[in-house]
């Protein structure tokens, strides 16, 4: 059984008690030009917040990219073993981000301001994974954002001398 619905008090709005049926109720108004009984201080709120979802989601997926991509290029005794899952997760990665730059091409600059810092993260993600130092993996990225989306690319020891160990 569900549980009756608390009322709702003047100290309290939808949003704060049943924030699903506060979406509900939103979509309703908005679907009927109700505007005049918006609740707009939540509603703008709620998104400037799925604006930063997305762009946090894009970092994310973008860092684990580059960090597998990091990984097959240079954790060599692990290659053999890990190299059919990385590819696979490669590939995944790239699906999910070049599906979301399809439906929101805007935020792909986004990822070119953020893509020196994401590659950075990925590095000492790549490093503390595979126990290497931080220094094995280039400092300057291993390819631009366009190749590193290309679904056909992957990186290999060829492409740039490896950076010397310590």
């Amino acid at each position: 059984m569900v549980a009756p619905l608390k009322p709702v008090t003047q100290s309290q709005s939808l949003y704060d008690v049943d924030y699903h049926l506060w979406l509900l109720e939103t979509l309703n108004q908005l679907e009927a030009k109700a505007l005049e009984s918006l609740d707009v201080e939540h509603l703008i709120e709620e998104i400037s917040d799925l604006s930063r979802r997305e762009k946090r989601r894009l970092e994310s997926l973008l860092t684990r990219l580059l960090e597998h991509l990091l990984k097959l290029k240079y954790w060599q005794t692990e290659r053999d073993y890990s190299h059919n899952h990385w590819q696979r997760e490669i590939r995944n990665f790239r699906k999910q981000i070049n599906r979301d730059l399809r439906v929101s091409p805007s935020l792909k600059n986004y990822l070119v301001e953020q893509f020196n810092d994401l590659y950075q993260d990925a590095r000492e993600l790549a490093a503390d994974a595979s126990g290497l130092p931080l220094n094995s993996f280039l400092e300057k990225p291993i390819a631009s954002l366009d190749a590193i989306l290309d679904e056909t690319w992957l990186p290999t020891v060829a492409d740039e001398r490896r950076a010397p160990e310590p």
